[in-house]
């Protein structure tokens, strides 16, 4: 007679998988990346071995948004980099689709714009396919937990692109503040906008 029974060990490894497609955004690790920075060296995590943590903030040159914040992501690096949170920034936009988001144009870019953090161009879109980023902007603030990073926060750098002025809640920054503190972020996540990001297939 067949044996139509599946194996425990099977049904445990399906179950797991189920259980970690669901988990939530905040609990994810995120793995150590290398990137090309727009000066030409490679930059990863382990550069930053003093590191608390970081904040992640996926842009680009082309998207009228993402455009509103270079001034803001300056303000964030200097802020926070010296209290152990460096910001570094990532483009994963097809360039194909987006000549405007080519590495020359990145570094263009970030000369113009005076960035102070480190500009790196993820041209596969590994890094933004492990993130699951959505858009341009989309910013993430990870923690390190013993030797892993968790990321504690996802969505928006702020609540107003258009009127920097008039900020009600600096997300990433009060995320940032509370794990400095200790204690969690009291916002976990919010909806990024901007242009979405299009992975090829």
């Amino acid at each position: 007679m067949k044996n139509n029974r599946t194996p425990l060990a099977l049904l445990i490894f399906v179950a797991a998988v189920f259980w970690l497609s669901f988990l939530p955004e905040n609990e994810k690790t995120i793995q150590d990346f290398t990137l090309k920075n727009v000066d030409g060296k490679h930059v990863s995590l382990k550069n930053y071995p003093q590191a608390k943590g970081f904040i992640i903030v996926f842009t680009c040159n082309h998207c009228p948004f993402a455009k509103l914040y270079p001034a803001r992501l300056n303000a964030l690096n200097s802020k926070y980099k010296k209290l152990g949170v460096p910001l570094l920034a990532i483009s994963s936009t097809d360039t194909i689709t987006y000549e405007e988001d080519s590495f020359l144009n990145m570094a263009i870019k970030a000369k113009r714009e005076k960035f102070n953090f480190p500009y790196l161009f993820d041209g596969l879109q590994t890094v933004a396919k492990q993130f699951a980023a959505q858009k341009t902007p989309h910013a993430y603030v990870l923690w390190k937990e013993g030797d892993k990073w968790f990321i504690k926060y996802s969505g928006a750098i702020d609540d107003n692109g258009a009127e920097p002025d008039k900020v009600e809640n600096p997300y990433v920054a009060r995320a940032v503040d509370a794990l400095l503190a200790g204690k969690d972020a009291a916002v976990k996540e919010t909806k990024s906008i901007g242009c979405q990001i299009y992975f090829r297939k």
